[in-house]
């Protein structure tokens, strides 16, 4: 790897003791690391096959170091939102979420594509949180909405809009987490355009627009509320300089968390801050920059969301009254309420459906809660975002197991033939868990896999390349051996 001379003179500025060992580490391979959706583990317990996995991400209860990295485009359960594909490092929210988060908040992932750190927020924040993921590149934005879908929490919006566009809601977020657009230092072991668009000029302009971001949002985080600040990259410039300006200019405290020095992260490498840095010759994983900050408590907790809401409840999406139709399709079904909107029906949970109104009215959202199904005429066709939820009803469809060859031909859109399926709509499940629908018509086989989303490549590996097996007897006594 040919690095930049004026990166090289500023790593060697920064961690003078170990440049050279962080230079080692960046000409050696890429883990290659992944997370299960743990919704989808506990309903569905499945072991990984032999030899896949090396060991488990500790700063993760999810999070596994594979042997090697496999063709997961290959692997159905990829496709099904079994788990995701994901650096082990940005695993570290999860730890910080279960230190510093202990009762349901509204959060606000700010810069959320492609929807790791989401999904972290999804299975990690308490019972009863609502999750707003943001993106404000719009084709991003729809990349991110798809790996939420396939997630399947019904918790979640996504939405395509400026960090400006947020001060419509002061003082409503609990929780914003910020994982910043930066310069991408720690990206440059598995991204050569990181490296060749890299530039001191980019950095200082990297660190600007983080403040201008964070300026732009300050007031949606309720006084008292937590910033969780990140970047993917190393120079102080965008990492203790911008969380030291939060801190004096924004009004705000660190946050402390306990962390196991086997762990091999490293403090703050500037005095006053506290954050937690990862660098590739001491973990297991790419570049990260992590701080906690507390706004300062100026108004009771809550208070300003609340009137908030109350002053801006009505959205003019309508209820649908009668749900007896829709109902019978998820599981605890009186915890949701449905909506119609063009046609497209909607279940959204009770808990959280005024607040999801009113971001819908005010926000580009491009999917919330559990698209249901369309009405087309007298028919009505269920939505893929149905059959990817763990709120799906078991017994609402007929459900057709199918083999890995059988998977990967759905999975591309291709017409096959299933013997002895009922009529009407049909759940294909891959490992028992659901890939999508097709519907039968009798003498043919409709496939509704999504056409954006289907697999482009005509190669087939071997099946041994997948990584998991069969399913776990006793779930509780050792989750994913």
């Amino acid at each position: 790897m040919q690095l930049p001379e004026d990166f090289i003179h500023s790593i060697r500025l920064l961690i003078p003791d170990e440049a050279e060992a962080f230079f080692s580490a960046l000409e050696e391979g890429v883990p290659a690391s992944i997370r299960v959706n743990p919704a989808k583990f506990w309903r569905n317990p499945l072991c990984f096959s032999p030899g896949k996995v090396a060991q488990t991400v500790p700063w993760s209860q999810w999070g596994y170091y594979l042997s090697e990295r496999p063709s997961f485009t290959f692997d159905p359960l990829f496709h099904a939102g079994y788990y995701y594909v994901q650096e082990a490092s940005s695993m570290f929210l999860e730890y910080v979420l279960r230190q510093v988060v202990h009762k349901p908040v509204v959060c606000l992932d700010l810069c959320a594509a492609p929807g790791g750190k989401s999904a972290i927020l999804l299975s990690s924040l308490p019972e009863g949180s609502l999750v707003v993921s943001n993106e404000i590149v719009r084709q991003r934005a729809h990349v991110l909405s798809e790996n939420l879908i396939k997630f399947g929490q019904p918790n979640a919006l996504v939405c395509n809009n400026a960090p400006a566009d947020f001060s419509a809601f002061p003082g409503f977020f609990d929780l914003v987490l910020a994982d910043a657009p930066c310069s991408g230092e720690g990206m440059f072991r598995k991204d050569e355009n990181a490296v060749t668009e890299w530039s001191l000029k980019n950095v200082q302009m990297c660190a600007a627009r983080q403040r201008s971001i964070l300026t732009d949002v300050w007031d949606t985080l309720k006084p008292g509320g937590l910033l969780i600040y990140s970047t993917c990259t190393y120079n102080m410039h965008e990492n203790e300089e911008n969380v030291r300006w939060i801190a004096d200019e924004l009004g705000a405290e660190f946050v402390s968390l306990p962390v196991s020095k086997s762990w091999g992260i490293s403090p703050a490498l500037m005095p006053g801050v506290e954050a937690y840095r990862f660098f590739p010759h001491n973990v297991r994983g790419e570049g990260l920059f992590v701080s906690v900050l507390r706004k300062s408590a100026s108004e009771k907790p809550g208070a300003m969301r609340n009137s908030f809401r109350k002053k801006n409840k009505n959205s003019g999406i309508p209820f649908v009254k009668d749900m007896a139709e829709y109902a019978p399709l998820l599981q605890s079904s009186e915890d949701f309420c449905f909506v119609e909107s063009k046609g497209k029906i909607t279940a959204l949970p009770v808990r959280h459906a005024d607040t999801l109104m009113l971001l819908a009215e005010k926000l580009r959202v491009v999917s919330y809660g559990i698209e249901v199904g369309k009405k087309k005429g007298c028919d009505f066709i269920p939505s893929h975002v149905l059959a990817m939820s763990t709120q799906l009803n078991p017994d609402a469809f007929f459900r057709q197991e199918v083999s890995y060859e059988e998977a990967i031909a759905y999975l591309r859109g291709e017409t096959f033939v299933l013997n002895d399926l009922p009529l009407g709509f049909v759940v294909l499940t891959y490992k028992n868990e659901p890939l999508g629908f097709v519907k039968n018509l009798g003498n043919r086989t409709n496939n509704l896999y999504p056409r954006e989303w289907r697999i482009r490549s005509s190669h087939l590996p071997e099946k041994s390349e997948v990584l998991f097996g069969e399913v776990i007897e006793d779930p509780t006594k050792n989750p994913i051996p």
